[in-house]
Order: C-alpha cells, then structure tokens, then sequence
C-alpha cells in the first residue's frame, strides 16, 4: 500500500444542509427536450470560443451505465463536456450554487443530483446508484472541487466508493487549456483558446480487503487513470 498523499489545502465542507433537495432527476419530455437544446448551444459556444480537440472518443461506452471521472479546471469544464461526448451524463453539483437565481432556474431545467461536500452525503450516493440502475452515466470530479492550482490534487474516495458499490465501467476522461481565466484573457484579444479533451480506457475496480484500504486503493487507482492522460505539469501530486 503507497503512502497517503497528503492535500494542499483543507477540502471544502458545505455550510448548507439541504437533503430533501438531492434526488435523480425525472427525464420528463420536456427536459429530454431542454438538454438537447443546451447540448446544441454549449457546441455553438465552444466552437466559438476555443479550438477544441478530442482524442479517445472510441473508448466512450455508448449503451452503458459508467462513472465518468474528470479533472476539474473551472467552470468551462461542464460546458466543454456536453459539447464533446455524445450523450448527457447526470452531473453533480454543490448545493451552495442552488442559492445563485440563474442557476438554480439552469439546474431545475436540466436536472442536477445536488451534493453536500465534505461530509457524506447518503442522498447523493443513492441518486447516483440509481442513475446507474436506470442506465445512465454520471460525471464526477473525484478531487471534489475545481483544482486550485490547476493540477491534480489528492482524490477524496466518493468516486471509488460509486465504483465499487455499483461495478459499473469507470471512463476517465481529461481536460487541458479549460481554466476559466485563460479562455476569459483569450476572449479579451479575440482568440480562440486551444483546449483538449481525451476519453481514456474504462477499467472496472474490482479489488479485496479492508474497506479503508480498498477505497484508498480505488482512489489511487482512479486519479493515476487520470495522472496518465495529462501532461506532466498537470498531474500535480500524482506526477
């Protein structure tokens, strides 16, 4: 067993506890309708705003439930996924960006599974074991917060405990060039920022022994996935 890694900085906990709002969201005709319609606008918009370029998608499981593992850079970063895989995985968001007006309208259109960060969360793990009993993918960002340096930071064991709960297909799938300030100065000068997006091998966890060791082993098996398919000055403590 490796060494824990330890992190930078304290993870965050939300201040907000608000359960009866987690839940997976209902695909009524109309908010089939309304993702499509997004799907549509976040291709328009990051055609319009960055060179994108996607390697792997042949490795993107199209019929099957999976867990869709990401390396979160900012805000962008959801956008650039719609636009770029072929379907719309359930996405987990922090309950706190339910109090922002737009977002909440945003959310409550498309449908989001609402997390409290940093403690666990029984109505978010269920939302998403059901997603995956329904059939669907849902993307997580196993750090559990956008990177505050830009480059990996140590995994928390949520993403392996879906994992390992469900056995469903774990699909990593890495970002470059998506920070938020980046594409913002780009704009600025009227440039389009070069932004890359690759879908990795899924891989199922399937391992024996304790369940604290089986977790961090999950976890280090999830983010090396990730570690693998950035640059170097990307993989952060997992270089």
């Amino acid at each position: 067993m490796s060494t824990p890694l330890m992190p930078s900085s304290p993870k965050p906990v939300s201040k907000i506890w608000r359960p009866g709002l987690t839940h997976l969201p209902v695909l009524t005709p109309g908010r089939r309708l309304f993702r499509r319609i997004l799907k549509l606008l976040c291709r328009v918009v990051v055609f319009a705003c960055t060179r994108m370029t996607i390697t792997g998608l042949e490795n993107y499981p199209r019929y099957t439930p999976a867990l869709v593992v990401i390396n979160h850079l900012g805000d962008p970063d959801a956008v650039l996924l719609l636009a770029a895989l072929p379907d719309f995985p359930e996405m987990i968001g922090k309950i706190e960006l339910r109090d922002i007006p737009v977002l909440r309208l945003l959310a409550g259109l498309i449908g989001v599974i609402w997390v409290h960060r940093g403690q666990p969360d029984r109505g978010a793990i269920s939302a998403v074991l059901e997603a995956f009993r329904h059939g669907r993918k849902t993307i997580i960002a196993p750090e559990g917060r956008e990177s505050v340096s830009g480059a990996l930071e140590v995994g928390a064991d949520g993403a392996a405990f879906l994992a390992l709960k469900s056995g469903v297909l774990v699909v990593p799938v890495t970002m470059t060039g998506s920070e938020f300030r980046r594409i913002e100065n780009n704009l600025k000068k009227m440039r389009r920022t070069p932004v890359t997006i690759r879908v990795g091998q899924p891989f199922v966890l399937s391992l024996n022994g304790r369940r604290q060791d089986t977790l961090q082993e999950g976890t280090r098996i999830i983010m090396e996935s990730l570690a693998r398919q950035l640059p170097p000055e990307y993989r952060g403590v997992y270089a």
